[in-house]
């Protein structure tokens, strides 16, 4: 089957999700990091044969490194979008495959993007790129996780080196109006590109407790939140599977959000 052309955008800003090939983790250590922002800094810059820096190919308004993917907003200028990615790509898998002992891919091949052509998607996309920390668990505030371009935004650079174009973002609306934006979580019906998509199909709360009563024996919900982790993330992460959402999941199990998201985000 023809892969499905992506979708171009009138602005030339794009949502990026970069992942690992079979979930693998792409950041190992502190250092991997700063040389994935190391590649990011490679991959928009243009020199000329005679040394001089010419235009950036590429600006970078948000990102946010998470454990096996990476989300980034992007402005595509000198070249497509599908090439900055290949280089974004190309100058971290060698320093990766070096460090490590291997070879091979280390990204899915194919990329996923969306495009961004207007100011209030682009305004939805930062909070959701920063808030991204915090809804996988790994952070109880945004300012708390120091692999995001939050940090830029803050003018705190004691994590990160700068590679975006927060003065351009701040032409168009204030660090007080957007950070109150930023640290508002978006509504769970808001869904921006990620591996976790809006679902194509739901299940009902009787749906749901036939299915656990008939695959697991279990009575009620209620009954999950006493079993050993294994067995509870085993359960939990079937009831995804058919179908269940995760308001729907903390609400009948009682168990926490950030347990059921995270379950929801190793299945990819």
């Amino acid at each position: 089957m023809a892969r499905q052309a992506r979708k171009a955008s009138e602005t030339g800003v794009y949502h990026v999700m970069m992942r690992g090939i079979n979930h693998l983790q792409i950041f190992e250590s502190e250092e991997d990091y700063y040389h994935f922002l190391s590649a990011l800094q490679f991959a928009k810059e243009q020199i000329a044969p005679d040394g001089s820096r010419l235009q950036d190919l590429c600006a970078y308004y948000a990102y946010a490194l998470m454990g096996n993917h990476v989300h980034l907003l992007i402005q595509a200028r000198e070249s497509t979008i599908g090439d900055i990615v290949k280089r974004i790509a190309s100058s971290y898998v060698f320093y990766f495959n070096r460090k490590y002992g291997r070879d091979g891919h280390l990204f899915k091949e194919r990329f996923r993007s969306e495009p961004c052509n207007d100011m209030s998607y682009f305004l939805t996309l930062l909070r959701y790129i920063h808030q991204n920390p915090v809804k996988a668990g790994l952070a109880r505030r945004i300012e708390d996780y120091p692999y995001t371009s939050w940090h830029e935004y803050l003018n705190d650079y004691e994590f990160i080196m700068p590679i975006c174009n927060v003065r351009t973002v701040l032409q168009r609306i204030q660090l007080a109006e957007l950070k109150d934006l930023v640290e508002t979580p978006l509504d769970e019906d808001i869904y921006c590109l990620d591996h976790e998509e809006k679902p194509t199909r739901k299940i009902s709360d009787d749906q749901l407790l036939a299915y656990l009563k008939s695959s697991f024996g279990i009575d009620n919900c209620y009954d999950i939140v006493h079993l050993d982790k294994a067995a509870r993330n085993e359960v939990l992460t079937d009831l995804i599977r058919i179908g269940g959402g995760i308001r729907q999941l903390v609400r009948l199990t009682g168990i926490g959000k950030h347990v059921i998201e995270g379950l929801r985000e190793k299945m990819g």
